[in-house]
């Protein structure tokens, strides 16, 4: 007999030993789905570890950090599975985890060529069955480097817009697109399809990018940045361009190819790329792809590659896809971009988190027209692996065309006094002594080091917590950027975040570069920036662990900023087990968060300055008592809006089939097992266009 204690302190006996699969399938079909790791009596265990005596045992799915690494961490190693599987030559080293997954450091001296063109054209040919020497036509567009963005046109009219995140999930951003001037608001050609969502994207030109490079890392970020405005005025300011190449849906696509629909693209009124052209042979595709990354600093906008897509709509009909990949299209990236240069020094960053970053100064060196003069290092081990040493000749490449970093180092220009580099043993901001957690999945210490302080007791892990206390997705306080924090605490006129309310206009009037306007605008925003939701204002704290989404089940939970004052060590932390979402490593970090007499004393200031907005929700809905799942690509609206919606009209949405749902909503290409479970458990399901019927 085994009698297995769960985590709600129920317990279930079992005849025979079992697996933690086993128990996961006997507790619910929506368990042994979603489960990824076990906990044995405080071990983390794998799913077919067999459970032989009494224990306490928890399942866990990727909703808890421990699986949630599980997945990433198999993911990474598929990768790299697959990668020497298809490049046995190819380089990897496991970098540092990172806060959304896992970093692998990729080597491979050649990308896309030739052969690996013919041998997708090869398998194009068979696939459709025809003869060997068959010429397939291409369209090849160039892969601009911005953001891409789905219109949804009705009547001509633009109804609304999306910025398409993964393809399933989008967030909208109608207004904001709006603004910018090539993407028109309405059509009044004749032959405009009454239905459409037309694909394309946001970009900003590098010479536009100049004039606001200071408030952004790049222009990609610079795009994103802007169209995530809350206000559209402000996202109005910058010069925000659009180029049309493609289309998501089409109600009677009377066109034959895609190079007919990017004729018709232009004749309607939207912009697309002048190098756009038709190629047949692979060897031409290759000829194009040399000539094109000649000219492509030419360009006044960033370029990452080539796009070939068969041209016929015919056979990309045909071709399909396989998992969420076209079989009639690839993506030929230009080769990365690197260079020599020799590191001066090394430097250590730390981040609001406390992770200590190593970040090479080199001696400025011209990487694809731009000007590099720092490349990140990940980490400690990094470092060791790579024998990166003060002096060395090394190979720098822009990751992405991004981000700086050092890739190896030239062993035959070593200086000969050179020597090993030491990585800190204390915080070179606080004097702490750094630390290296223990990873309980892993059984092993991460690669990142430390600094453990808490509150405000190291300078610059408070510069950064003020940055992120300010920033787009917290307080979001415009003109208050990083560089102005940087230098308002050398000023002495920022400690924490609450003395944001409490700045010396008079003063900062004075600075150069400031004046009555820009003071002006400043403190507007700080005014505005008063009235926050409680989700917000929980994500502005800068609690490890606790991101947007987790916020937002936190200020469900409590409710209220007086519940918040109140956490001290009185409080029962275990409460937060009972928010869905929410795990053992979430509730450490708000323990170690208020538990710290500083963070406390931020939160009672605060509390004088700011008004906590309510989201108002119908007590009384449509939706009330009812709950929704979604799965598969929703068409014309995000996931994220769509649960708005529900929330907001008094539903509530679960994260598996179980007894618990109500409805599954499928959109296109759902999970064909979450289908089945609903089925077997009778469950209703919902096509899109029922469940907006529920809203009239």
């Amino acid at each position: 007999m085994v009698q297995i204690t769960l985590p709600d302190n129920s317990k279930k006996t079992y005849k025979n030993p079992l697996t933690v699969e086993d128990l996961a399938a006997d507790v619910g079909p929506g368990l042994a789905k979603a489960a990824v790791v076990g906990r044995i009596d405080g071990v983390l265990v794998d799913c077919s570890q067999r459970i032989e005596k009494d224990s306490s045992v928890e399942i866990l799915t990727a909703k808890d950090p421990e699986g949630l690494e599980a997945i990433r961490h198999s993911c990474a190693h598929l990768l790299a599975h697959a990668l020497k599987q298809l490049y046995p030559e190819v380089q990897l080293a496991i970098g540092p985890t990172i806060e959304n997954g896992f970093y692998y450091d990729i080597h491979l001296e050649k990308s896309l060529n030739e052969e690996d063109l013919i041998n997708f054209e090869k398998k194009i040919i068979n696939f459709l069955d025809f003869q060997k020497n068959t010429l397939i036509e291409y369209s090849v567009e160039p892969k601009i480097d911005g953001i891409s963005a789905s219109l949804t046109y009705k009547k001509g009219i633009l109804a609304f817009g999306l910025s398409r995140g993964d393809g399933e999930q989008g967030e909208l951003i109608t207004d904001n697109l709006k603004t910018v001037k090539d993407i028109p608001h309405k059509i009044t050609a004749k032959n405009f399809p009454e239905d459409i969502d037309i694909r394309g994207e946001v970009f900003i030109t590098n010479k536009d990018f100049e004039r606001i490079k200071n408030n952004f890392a790049n222009a990609r970020n610079a795009a994103s940045g802007t169209l995530r405005q809350k206000n559209p005025k402000e996202t109005k300011k910058i010069p925000l361009k659009f180029i049309a190449y493609s289309f998501g849906f089409f109600e009677d696509n009377t066109f034959k190819k895609q190079s007919d629909f990017i004729a018709a693209l232009k004749k309607w009124g939207f912009k697309t790329s002048k190098f756009n052209k038709i190629i047949s042979d692979t060897k031409n595709l290759i000829k194009n792809h040399k000539e094109f990354e000649n000219i492509r600093f030419e360009i006044d906008y960033d370029i990452d590659g080539l796009v070939y897509k068969i041209n016929k709509f015919e056979l990309q009909k045909r071709l399909g896809f396989v998992a969420n990949a076209p079989r009639w299209a690839i993506a030929h990236k230009f080769s990365a971009k690197n260079s020599y240069s020799q590191i001066l020094n090394i430097n250590i960053q730390i981040g609001r988190t406390g992770a200590l970053t190593p970040v090479a100064k080199i001696k400025p060196v011209n990487i694809g027209g731009v000007i590099v003069s720092n490349a990140t290092l990940h980490n400690e081990d990094e470092i060791n692996r790579k024998d990166i040493r003060i002096g060395d000749t090394v190979k720098v490449e822009r990751a992405g065309d991004v981000i700086p970093h050092v890739v190896s180092v030239d062993l035959n220009k070593r200086l000969n006094n050179s020597k090993k580099y030491i990585f800190p043993e204390l915080c070179p901001s606080c004097g702490s002594k750094v630390i290296k957690e223990f990873n309980s999945l892993t059984q092993k210490y991460d690669a990142v080091k430390r600094c453990p302080s808490v509150g405000y007791d190291c300078e610059k892990m408070s510069i950064e917590k003020i940055k992120h206390f300010i920033s787009k997705d917290a307080l979001n306080i415009d003109g208050l950027g990083k560089k102005v924090v940087e230098k308002f605490w050398d000023l002495k006129l920022i400690r924490y975040p609450q003395d944001v309310f409490k700045l010396d206009y008079q003063k900062i009037e004075k600075l150069d570069g400031w004046g009555k306007l820009s003071v002006s605008n400043l403190k507007y925003s700080i005014e505005n920036s008063k009235n926050v939701t409680l989700d917000k204002l929980i994500f502005s704290l800068g609690i490890r662990h606790i991101g947007q989404e987790n916020a937002k089940l936190i200020s469900d939970s409590i409710k209220n900023f007086e519940n918040i004052v109140k956490i001290n060590s009185s409080y029962n932390f275990n409460n937060f087990l009972n928010i869905d979402g929410i795990g053992e490593t979430q509730i450490k970090s708000l323990k170690i968060f208020f538990l710290n007499e500083t963070n406390r004393t931020v939160i009672r200031e605060l509390k004088k300055y700011l008004s906590i907005k309510e989201i108002k929700k119908k007590k009384d809905g449509k939706l009330k008592n009812k709950s929704f799942l979604i799965t598969g690509k929703l068409i014309g609206i995000s996931r994220a809006e769509v649960k708005s919606i529900i929330e907001l009209n008094s539903g509530k949405i679960i994260s598996s089939v179980s007894n618990k749902l109500d409805y599954l909503i499928i959109g296109e290409k759902p999970t064909v097992k979450k289908v089945k479970i609903a089925e077997e458990l009778k469950i209703k399901i919902l096509s899109q266009n029922d469940w907006k019927k529920m809203l009239d």
